[in-house]
């Protein structure tokens, strides 16, 4: 958002060549350059920091309202693809009762199949003071998310195959394995229905993914 014409100068740039565009965001933003943004980005993730009014005074010297008013512009007026990113921090934002008041709030407001990712924190800068995430607190939060309705909860920033894969909502077959960056099993057709009893995963599909893993150009690709 921070450049914001710089970025919407990039994404006609990317339309022009047929490569789709991503927009990774806090979401805090005023109504009208929100809605010049968004009109040219296919897919969104938003990072929703916290569930709490002072969490986001605080830490981040901003308020809650205008990213749930940014989620709720993105999923109910826009085309844009949509999913969150909550990155959990030790005894910030990692209680019980707020991570079921944030799940409860996405199903109710966004929808079950919004999916979710809750990433482990590690110290850095001014924050090295404080512990990393445990892994089983992403598994916590996760479970409570699921509990609340969600259907697709993710874990991130850890190795948890079980966590960072997709499930079929029809019969719970794992239809894309995920280990960190590293992609397995993979059931889906190119329309992303699940190839064990055709349910329709939500999302953008375009066939298998490749096999980049963690590297950011394929391997033989040249200029």
């Amino acid at each position: 958002m921070i450049f914001h014409e710089y970025a919407i100068d990039v994404a006609r740039a990317c339309h022009e060549r047929g490569v789709r565009t991503v927009a990774v965001t806090a979401g805090y933003v005023s109504p009208g350059p929100r809605a010049e943004f968004f009109r040219h980005m296919d897919a969104a993730n938003v990072d929703l920091k916290s569930f709490s009014d002072d969490f986001y005074y605080r830490l981040c010297g901003a308020r809650l309202a205008p990213v749930l008013d940014t989620l709720r512009y993105i999923r109910n007026e826009t085309d844009t693809w949509l999913e969150i990113t909550t990155l959990l921090i030790p005894g910030a934002n990692d209680s019980d009762e707020e991570l079921q008041a944030l799940s409860g709030w996405i199903a109710a407001e966004l929808g079950p199949d919004v999916p979710l990712h809750f990433s482990a924190f590690h110290p850095d800068w001014k924050m090295a003071d404080t512990p990393a995430t445990p892994a089983a607190t992403l598994s916590r939060a996760r479970r409570i998310a699921r509990a609340s309705g969600l259907q697709h909860v993710y874990t991130g920033n850890v190795h948890d195959s079980d966590g960072g894969s997709s499930y079929c909502t029809g019969c719970g077959e794992r239809v894309i394995e995920r280990d960190w960056y590293q992609i397995g099993r993979y059931r889906l057709d190119d329309r992303g229905r699940c190839l064990e009893c055709g349910t329709a995963l939500p999302g953008v599909f375009d066939g298998p993914a490749g096999g980049w893993g963690a590297r950011r150009m394929p391997v033989g690709l040249t200029k």
